[in-house]
């Protein structure tokens, strides 16, 4: 991969059951250790433009999750436990924890920020700083899209059962993952992102394996994620904090940081939980890596 993307980084391949994951990782080996989890459909580069400066103060750890990147990307099963946020919210424990670190911060991202309140849930004691960009709850995503189906329609263009989404992602005309990079972006283009970036973006977009990993996370999300939510509000489950909720003003806050508020609020955010909205497209650590920075810096040294 290209060094420039992670200046003083090293690489590190960790064999789990599922197989091999890839993470990056900087910063001093005895400062507080920091997770970053990227979104869909992209990887770990995604943090490239602010990974350098939060390794001045964190050892931050860069990963693949699975199915992404150069991550192990096995086949889903019936139940689609296998690409859980639950499952991969494990699989982050372990690789962290063969890395040296058994607590640890956490930010993620998209798909990324599901697995990290997820695991958040399940394991509380393992994360000290939890950091979500640009979600709400899979369960109130699922619950604004059955009030307003016309939402976020690749949530059920991916959840359907296999293989009609991997079909047609495989003979799309315009290739599928980047016509959602660009269409998320805030000025609709993908400048905003670096070729460096981009080319390892597109290395697996058109890999088999991993157009069918992509749909077994969202149709987790249909499933098992939303089950597992839907308990924990029943149980009154609450996120230990601190929490930072961040939103895009073109995306997840494009109406305001009141819904977004509402929706943490209504479901797992501890009272106290920190609300910043920026301007950008989704892709906040690309598009506004200096705001992102700037709110991601203050929160952890809070």
């Amino acid at each position: 991969m290209p060094a420039d993307l992670f200046p003083g980084f090293t690489s590190h391949w960790i064999d789990l059951p599922d197989g091999r994951f890839f993470a990056r990782a900087g910063g001093p080996d005895d400062a507080p250790p920091l997770v970053l989890l990227h979104g869909f459909p992209q990887t770990h580069a995604c943090w490239h433009r602010i990974a350098p400066a939060l390794a001045r103060t964190h050892r931050v750890i860069c990963l693949d999750l699975k199915g992404y990147g150069w991550s192990a990307a096995p086949k889903g099963d019936s139940a689609h436990e296998a690409y859980s946020k639950r499952q991969m919210g494990r699989e982050v424990v372990a690789v962290m924890e063969r890395l040296g670190h058994v607590r640890f911060g956490l930010i993620g991202h998209d798909r990324g920020a599901r697995v990290g309140y997820r695991l958040a849930l399940d394991e509380p004691g393992r994360i000290d700083r939890l950091a979500l960009l640009d979600i709400v709850p899979t369960v109130s995503q699922w619950r604004t899209m059955e009030r307003e189906p016309g939402l976020y329609p690749h949530w059920r263009f991916l959840a359907q059962p296999a293989p009609v989404p991997e079909q047609e992602i495989g003979r799309a005309p315009i290739p599928y993952y980047e016509e959602l990079l660009r269409l998320w972006t805030g000025d609709g283009t993908l400048d905003a992102f670096s070729p460096g970036a981009l080319d390892l973006y597109r290395q697996s977009w058109n890999v088999p394996e991993r157009i069918q990993a992509s749909c077994e996370d969202y149709r987790a999300g249909a499933g098992p994620d939303r089950a597992a939510d839907e308990a924990d509000l029943a149980a009154a489950r609450r996120l230990a904090g601190p929490v930072l909720v961040l939103a895009a003003d073109r995306f997840i806050g494009r109406n305001g940081l009141d819904p977004v508020r509402q929706a943490w609020a209504d479901t797992f955010a501890p009272d106290g939980t920190t609300y910043e909205v920026i301007p950008s497209g989704h892709f906040v650590a690309e598009e506004n890596p200096g705001a992102t920075l700037a709110i991601l810096e203050r929160f952890l040294a809070a």
